[in-house]
């Protein structure tokens, strides 16, 4: 904006005092157009003379009472919020449309997915990590977010790899020197950095390219998502590794944490890791101080289906349950443990598939099961058709789908939608096709799925001029 009559001002505790005094003078007279700062803004002694736009960035960064402070700035005042991990309340007011939301998904020209391990805390591991950045002329981070012990771990780090030049950061660190030790590290001084998080936001090295995170146990989703954006900053592999204690017990959630940060490794995941930070957290209370809950125990999406149905109630709307037909076919198909271990998420997975009122949604979990998981086995699959069969059984009126020996019952209800065209083609196309009182039947001899779904398609047709089950 140098060209332009904007004048830009920054504030901060490193601010010298002379300067900052002229800052807090000039923003009281509406002379600073644009103030960049850390939470120094909103202190007691920062007067505006005409806020209309705050933008926050890093939201996870601000508590709520951080956010009730920047709207007291001005009734009116617009606010853009930047976050690659939105904090769960954030996150779920943007997926029941409270808040608009803009996804940037395309990442920098010729970045690459930071490959990323979980491993019991082992001084070997971290020995290693650090000789091979060393060797392609690369530094590191090592996060120890204990500033009472800081120093000595830091020392083991000199111990393990006497060649490498090792300093230390944290927030207790005066601002003087703080500034020369990340000069140091930036102009390649140094080659590695232990630090507390202090290190999580604003840092761009495109020359740090392993991140060592020690007690990961104890960090949160996005603060791990956070220090491993520190890295990979450039066209280089870059490797990331949380390291936990190996003789102390895992809480379920903390295990789950450090799951989900190794599987969302790719590019622009900071979106997917905020929604399963919402389903472990919760998304508290919309209208009160809390900014997550506890959902965990039913999963987020039943969670969103449940209050959808609650405010439904409340309005006085019918509510349309959908139900799942029973399908009993001589096939496997279901969610082993081995692909999708957390029994919330197998759950809720079964749910979504068994209630899908289109084809398009059970197309929607199979990529997203693809994405999260991996490559779908035959049993994985088959639940999908089995998916797809539910859907279609409702829209066409069917009770039930069981098989005998080699032949398929479809139960018909009475009011069915089964059209006229449906029955010919399937008599003309199967001559096995058999019709009673109220079921049709047929033989499937190789793959009674994916018959039986061929059939359910045929009977669904497109005019829905009914069949009488008592005819």
């Amino acid at each position: 904006l140098r060209a332009f009559a904007v004048e830009v001002a920054t504030l901060s505790r490193l601010t010298e005092p002379k300067r900052e005094k002229e800052i807090l003078n000039k923003l009281q007279n509406g002379s600073v157009d644009i103030i960049i700062g850390t939470h120094r803004i909103l202190s007691e002694d920062i007067k505006f003379k005409d806020p209309g736009l705050i933008i926050i960035d890093e939201e996870q960064k601000f508590g709520v009472k951080h956010k009730e402070k920047l709207k007291e700035m001005k009734a009116n005042v617009d606010v853009l919020t930047l976050t690659a991990t939105p904090i769960p309340r954030t996150l779920h007011s943007a997926i029941i449309k409270l808040k608009a939301v803009s996804l940037i998904n395309t990442p920098p020209i010729g970045r690459v997915p930071v490959k990323t391990f979980v491993f019991p805390r082992n001084f070997e591991i971290i020995k290693k990590a650090i000789e091979f950045e060393l060797q392609r002329a690369g530094q590191v981070f090592v996060v120890h977010n204990k500033i009472e012990d800081i120093y000595s771990f830091a020392m083991t780090v000199k111990q393990l790899v006497p060649e490498a030049r090792v300093d230390v950061a944290h927030g207790k660190t005066r601002k003087d020197e703080i500034e020369k030790i990340m000069l140091s590290f930036y102009e390649g001084e140094t080659d590695v950095l232990v630090s507390t998080t202090i290190i999580e936001n604003g840092l761009d090295i495109p020359t740090v390219n392993t991140l060592i995170v020690d007690n990961a146990q104890d960090f949160g989703l996005s603060q791990m998502y956070q220090l491993r954006g520190r890295i990979g900053r450039s066209h280089i592999n870059a490797f990331a590794y949380f390291l936990y204690t190996a003789n102390k017990d895992l809480k379920s959630i903390a295990e789950e944490r450090l799951e989900t940060i190794k599987e969302f490794s790719g590019l622009s995941s900071g979106i997917k890791i905020a929604l399963k930070d919402l389903e472990l957290r919760g998304a508290g209370n919309l209208l009160g101080k809390e900014q997550h809950g506890h959902i965990v125990s039913v999963g987020y999406n039943l969670y969103v289906t449940l209050l959808e149905e609650a405010v439904s109630e409340l309005r006085g709307e019918k509510k349309v349950e959908l139900k799942g037909i029973p399908i009993r076919l001589n096939e496997t198909y279901y969610i082993p443990d081995t692909y999708v271990s957390v029994n919330t998420e197998r759950m809720d997975y079964y749910r979504r598939i068994t209630t899908a009122d289109t084809v398009r949604k059970i197309d929607e979990i199979r990529s997203e099961l693809f994405d999260r998981f991996g490559g779908l086995s035959k049993a994985v699959d088959n639940l999908l058709l089995i998916g797809i069969m539910n859907y279609l059984a409702r829209e066409s009126g069917v009770r039930e789908i069981y098989q005998e020996g080699s032949r398929v019952f479809i139960s018909i209800e009475d009011g069915n939608k089964i059209s006229f065209e449906g029955l010919e083609k399937l008599l003309k196309s199967n001559v096995t096709a058999r019709f009673g009182e109220n079921y049709i039947s047929f033989e499937a001899n190789n793959s009674p799925l994916k018959e039986t779904l061929e059939v359910m398609n045929l009977l669904k047709g497109v005019n829905h001029a009914g069949m009488d089950s008592k005819k």
